[in-house]
């Protein structure tokens, strides 16, 4: 059988907590080579769409999320990002689970993100910006704040009906919310800032980073041409990225970075996977500057899938459909 989630069922079910310390191991794995995580290949679209295959592998369950980039459903009001998540037993070939992909993204991003933080911030950090106050920016405020001592949020948004949005959903955490009035301002003033915003052209220079500071980048949609963190920001910082071969493929702040000779493809060799195992150094110094540069990888979704799968079950979530007959 086939368990069939949608995004109600899903929001019901996920843990946030669980969530981030699924992704950590799962980056640990990848690092030691028990997990998989091959780069994708983009696929054209019609009006400038993109088609992303994102597949990923354990020793029990493999998965494949297909993701659509669709800029000209702004015009229509649909969200530009689609995504559905296909999930079969390593073993036997069959299908386990069919997940509808919006809020496993969101909470498995903001997730990586944490753990980056987790990782490589100094273990002061107590103000965390927010460039962008969209849901993602609500999921990481979460996220970061469960690895942090958090005690102000700066955030930064172009509507204040969106900022008071934000302030609202995370009124749970007591922290008090600044509204920045530029992405410049929440730089000068955060210690952990997270980018997140679907920028073509840069929103972050990097002449605004501070001594020990640490940014998350992860707003930039998955194409080469689009990037929040311009060539000094990637260069002044100590990259470390969620896979090698996936930033090279989808990475715009990478790849323009490389193209003008501000960093080289050795710059950014560090995975996440390979500082969380203990094979790689993450922060070296209080004063060095770090940089998350987050695509976004198949196998976040893979074990975020796992966790929901196992839940439902439990609870008697879901539809479960024979796709044999």
């Amino acid at each position: 059988m086939t368990l069939i989630l949608g995004h109600s069922d899903i929001v019901a079910l996920l843990d946030r907590d669980e969530v981030r310390k699924a992704v950590e191991i799962a980056f640990a794995g990848l690092a030691t080579g028990e997990n998989h995580n091959p780069a994708p290949h983009a696929l054209s679209l019609p009006a400038e769409g993109t088609a992303i295959p994102m597949a990923a592998a354990t020793p029990a369950r493999v998965s494949v999320k297909l993701l659509c980039d669709l800029p000209a459903n702004r015009l229509h009001g649909r969200p530009t990002q689609r995504s559905t998540i296909m999930v079969s037993s390593a073993g036997t070939g069959e299908c386990v689970a069919i997940l509808d992909g919006r809020a496993v993204t969101a909470v498995r991003t903001a997730a990586a993100s944490a753990v980056a933080t987790d990782h490589l911030a100094n273990p002061t950090a107590s103000i965390l910006g927010m460039i962008g106050a969209g849901n993602l920016a609500i999921q990481h405020a979460h996220a970061v704040a469960a690895v942090r001592d958090i005690e102000q949020l700066v955030v930064w948004s172009r509507s204040a009906d969106t900022v008071q949005r934000f302030r609202d959903a995370t009124e749970s955490l007591n922290v008090a919310v600044v509204h920045a009035e530029s992405p410049a301002a929440v730089v000068a003033t955060a210690d952990i800032v997270c980018t997140l915003t679907p920028s073509r052209d840069p929103i972050v220079h990097g002449e605004w980073f501070r001594p020990g500071q640490h940014i998350n980048a992860v707003g930039a949609p998955p194409r080469p041409d689009h990037r929040e963190i311009d060539s000094t920001g990637m260069k002044r910082a100590r990259v470390v990225v969620d896979s090698h071969s996936t930033v090279m493929a989808k990475s715009g702040a990478v790849l323009l970075a490389i193209a003008d000779g501000s960093i080289t493809a050795d710059d950014i060799r560090t995975e996440l996977g390979d500082v969380v195992a203990g094979l790689a150094a993450g922060r070296t110094s209080d004063e060095q500057i770090t940089l998350f540069e987050s695509v976004g990888i198949g196998l976040q979704d893979l074990v975020t899938a796992n966790l929901l799968i196992a839940r439902a079950h439990e609870l008697g979530v879901g539809t479960d459909i024979n796709l044999s007959l």
